[in-house]
């Protein structure tokens, strides 16, 4: 119904700045944060700053996170990210920003692609820097807390896992292999700032495009709405694919209001 007016809108765009959330990835079987109007459907992910300072909260991030990751770690891209891989093959596509922290977007094969978040299965010391895979501290996880291993608990977003009433002090978390120091998931966390070259890449990217395609993202976060705000400022047309409101609803050419797969479909036909 809808693919006519984005299919227009994508062709009339020789080089797109395309800029992707949560809705591209539920598909895969990783849920996503809010609801059509833009709210919370849960409690908001942990706190960069309470991470840092409190241990308990670190023990309750990373158990759930062991439970979590089984899953997490084993979803596969799906229609909306193989659209967007041929979109790029095709020419259209001159960056892809995502949200997203699954690196599912570079396992479907496209390459022009920032990580604004970060990546979930990357692991750094806040300390020293030093970084490894989280499937390697999965293995670390799972050794010194044989009892979670076994545990099951629906999925939530990004890797996380409703474990709910558990006593979370005896959980044992690995501390860096080489320093001492606090691992961290090499995400963005709330109340922690992209990284500056990040954001310049993207702004960059978008200063080189023509139009902007919003795909599957609520836009309720500044670090994904400033591109959208920055392209309207400069007068570069916005579409969005986007069940439910977004928070740049007033400053888009188009929007459709499908599944993002669906809606991109004509670009696999």
């Amino acid at each position: 119904m809808h693919a006519a007016p984005l299919a227009r809108f994508i062709h009339s765009h020789r080089r797109l700045f395309v800029l992707t959330g949560a809705g591209c990835s539920t598909d895969s079987g990783i849920p996503d944060y809010r609801d059509a109007d833009g709210a919370w459907k849960r409690t908001p992910p942990v706190m960069f700053q309470a991470f840092m300072g409190e241990e308990r909260v670190r023990k309750r991030y990373w158990a759930r996170s062991l439970v979590g990751w089984r899953h997490f770690g084993r979803a596969v891209p799906n229609g909306t990210h193989h659209a967007l891989r041929q979109l790029e093959a095709q020419g259209h596509v001159g960056l892809l920003v995502t949200q997203n922290v699954d690196g599912l977007h570079q396992r479907a094969g496209s390459r022009q692609v920032v990580d604004l978040h970060g990546r979930l299965d990357q692991v750094r010391c806040m300390g020293c820097d030093h970084r490894l895979p989280r499937a390697e501290l999965q293995q670390e996880l799972e050794r010194l807390n044989p009892a979670w291993a076994s545990l099951e608990a629906a999925e939530a977003p990004d890797g996380d896992a409703d474990l709910e009433r558990l006593d979370f002090d005896r959980f044992v978390v690995p501390p860096c292999p080489d320093c001492g120091g606090v691992l961290k998931p090499d995400v963005v966390f709330y109340g922690e700032n992209v990284p500056r070259d990040r954001v310049a890449d993207a702004l960059q990217g978008l200063e080189a495009a023509d139009a902007v395609l919003v795909v599957g993202s609520s836009l309720m976060v500044f670090s994904g709405y400033r591109f959208v705000h920055a392209a309207a400022r400069a007068g570069k047309p916005v579409a969005a694919v986007n069940l439910g409101r977004t928070r740049a609803d007033p400053l888009l050419s188009l929007k459709v209001e499908q599944p993002c797969a669906d809606a991109l479909a004509f670009l696999l036909a």
